[in-house]
């Protein structure tokens, strides 16, 4: 193993854990401030986060690591506003629903995610999916109602705003992808958090007035009376940034299938640890149900997975990142770039051979081809 492939491989470790980390951590950090200390106000917590995310994504662009890509349209600005209230609505909603239920039952409502993710698509855009793919929503949604009739802490209020703030999170990814359909509309992560969180910072500043209007004095006071609450009210702000910025890298570095498992192990992580530390009862039910729901959720990607990579072989369309979800997006070469990361050759030229190809039987063998090479490349092979 060459240098450079070993400083690549202790960079996707480093980034891993750190993802882990911001993660699990603001996680724990929202749940002790909003529980623990005389701090009850998540609205807002909310636009603590969004300045953070606004003004460290501002200052690293200025540093050219994550520039900002500017706005294009009138037409962009709206589609961003909307994603914008549709992403701060929800994130308020899950700062509220720590304040009421613990961590684990959090993590066991919110890994429903793609429950919801599948009945918007069906509505809003016509997508069907296949047969076995529903039927794995079954131990998803099965999983959580076994878990909600065996948690001890139950509070209706708290379920209610952490489902509702699950389903926020499915329908913000489904109109995305709706209004982001345009390919000169469309921004990398960073850029688009950039612009939500300065949008949501817009929001919050009159939420935050009109539904908790004595939380300004309230966090004055506990500045002066808790000299430790300043420095926890910062560092969980900075880690919302950094949880953002350490997803973006996590798929640059290793790939979206990647991201998917380790989110899969992060909601049973979170809610062990929070276990450990806030000492919440839990039941074999819960623990039973919440076990359910996250074979429900692998199952779901799995079968997501196979299904976009039969639907490419078969109809011989040019892939996309989005149809090559499971699949590695980047190839990881230590050739006279300099180690840099390189898009798979997703090009123009491909698309047109392949179907091409396609029509003259040669498609099944263009696409194995390319699997090939995208093995190949996440393999550390050298493949121009």
């Amino acid at each position: 193993m060459g240098a450079m492939e070993q400083s690549r491989h202790l960079t996707t470790v480093f980034v891993v854990v750190a993802w882990y980390t911001c993660n699990i951590g603001v996680l724990l950090l929202n749940k002790y401030l909003l529980s623990s200390t005389p701090f009850k106000s998540p609205v807002f917590l909310t636009l603590c986060h969004m300045m953070a995310c606004a003004t460290l994504g501002y200052l690293l662009s200025l540093s050219q690591f994550t520039p900002i890509k500017p706005l294009k349209s009138k037409r962009q600005l709206w589609k961003i506003c909307l994603l914008a209230s549709i992403f701060c609505v929800t994130i308020v909603l899950g700062n509220l629903s720590l304040k009421y239920i613990p961590v684990s039952f959090n993590q066991a409502i919110g890994a429903t995610t793609p429950f919801f993710t599948a009945i918007f698509a069906a509505l809003m855009q016509g997508n069907r999916e296949a047969g076995i793919t529903y039927l794995t929503l079954i131990p998803i949604a099965g999983g959580v109602i076994i878990a909600t009739g065996g948690e001890p802490s139950f509070h209706l209020f708290g379920f209610a705003a952490c489902l509702l703030a699950t389903s926020g999170r499915a329908l913000k990814s489904v109109v995305q992808a709706m209004l982001m359909t345009d390919a000169s509309e469309k921004l990398d992560p960073m850029s688009l958090l950039f612009y939500m969180s300065s949008f949501s910072v817009l929001l919050l500043v009159p939420m935050t007035v009109l539904l908790e209007p004595g939380s300004f004095a309230q966090v004055h006071g506990l500045l002066h009376s808790h000299p430790g609450f300043g420095w926890s009210l910062l560092v969980n702000s900075c880690i919302a940034y950094a949880v953002n910025l350490t997803n973006f890298l996590v798929t640059k570095y290793t790939s979206a299938l990647t991201l998917q498992v380790l989110g899969n192990m992060k909601g049973v992580i979170a809610a062990a640890i929070s276990i450990a530390l806030f000492k919440n009862p839990v039941t074999a039910k819960g623990m039973l149900g919440y076990l359910i729901t996250v074979i429900g959720v692998v199952a779901y990607s799995e079968t997501k997975r196979r299904s976009k990579l039969r639907q490419i072989h078969e109809t011989g369309k040019t892939a996309s990142m989005e149809d090559m979800a499971g699949m590695p997006l980047l190839a990881k070469s230590s050739d006279a770039g300099g180690g840099k990361d390189h898009l798979l050759p997703l090009s123009h030229e491909w698309g047109q051979q392949h179907r091409k190809g396609s029509s003259n039987g040669e498609g099944k063998q263009d696409f194995n081809s390319y699997k090939t090479i995208v093995l190949k490349a996440t393999a550390g092979e050298h493949t121009s």
